[in-house]
């Protein structure tokens, strides 16, 4: 029941940022159109753990500050490579080990090593990720363990 409400407050806030429209006739639309989704989604039996994770909620905004000071400082590396031409660049391809138990929190990692840019998470099998950096400075810094403690933090369960 609480992912089902979680569900439905993140359907009506979506919708509610997204439509701009306050008639009578329209909000009256809009909870019908979610009533719809949240009994389909209930029927199909997909609002769980991992399609609403709710447990998250309370510390993803710390993540994603933390993971936006990330993408600041990655991107202004890309920036200076491009200004000093190739010679900067040094690609690599390595396996990196993740600490993470849940497939949630697996994603989350492989997703927040893509996002940064100079990296991308090339392939996950177990707890393994196949990620191609375009410095070896990435690399280094995935290694110290940094991203996955955070992560590890985030979903509570390492």
């Amino acid at each position: 029941m609480r992912h089902t409400l979680s569900l439905f407050l993140t359907l009506t806030a979506f919708w509610g940022l997204m439509s701009g429209h306050n008639s009578i006739l329209m909000l009256l639309l809009g909870a019908v159109s979610i009533t719809c989704v949240l009994y389909i989604a209930h029927r199909m039996d997909v609002v769980d753990h991992e399609s609403q994770p709710i447990h998250l909620s309370l510390k993803i905004f710390g993540y994603f500050l933390w993971l936006f000071k990330e993408l600041v400082i990655a991107n202004m590396a890309v920036v200076k490579s491009i200004w000093l031409g190739n010679a900067s660049i040094s690609p690599v391809l390595v396996t990196i080990k993740s600490s993470q138990v849940t497939d949630v929190g697996k994603v989350i990692y492989a997703n927040s090593i893509t996002m940064t840019p100079g990296t991308v998470t090339v392939d996950l099998v177990g707890d393994r990720l196949t990620v191609h950096a375009l410095f070896q400075h990435n690399v280094e810094v995935l290694n110290t363990g940094e991203m996955d403690r955070r992560v590890c933090h985030l979903e509570s369960k390492c």
